[in-house]
């Protein structure tokens, strides 16, 4: 199950949310696919950051 960052950044929009190009303290949720890489790492340091799967991602947009 593969989203593509754009169909994931329209979602994000049309439920109200805003994008952002870098993580930081200002970042709420972050939606890791397979290949997550130093954003991630950064994330983890940052305790308010949600990290969320690609399939938690769409539950909470769908509920």
């Amino acid at each position: 199950n593969k989203l593509k960052r754009s169909d994931a950044e329209e979602m994000v929009e049309q439920h109200g949310g805003k994008i952002l190009s870098g993580v930081s303290s200002k970042l709420n949720y972050l939606v890791v696919g397979e290949d997550a890489g130093s954003k991630l790492e950064k994330a983890k340091k940052i305790p308010a950051i949600h990290i969320l799967s690609e399939d938690e991602f769409i539950k909470m947009i769908n509920s």
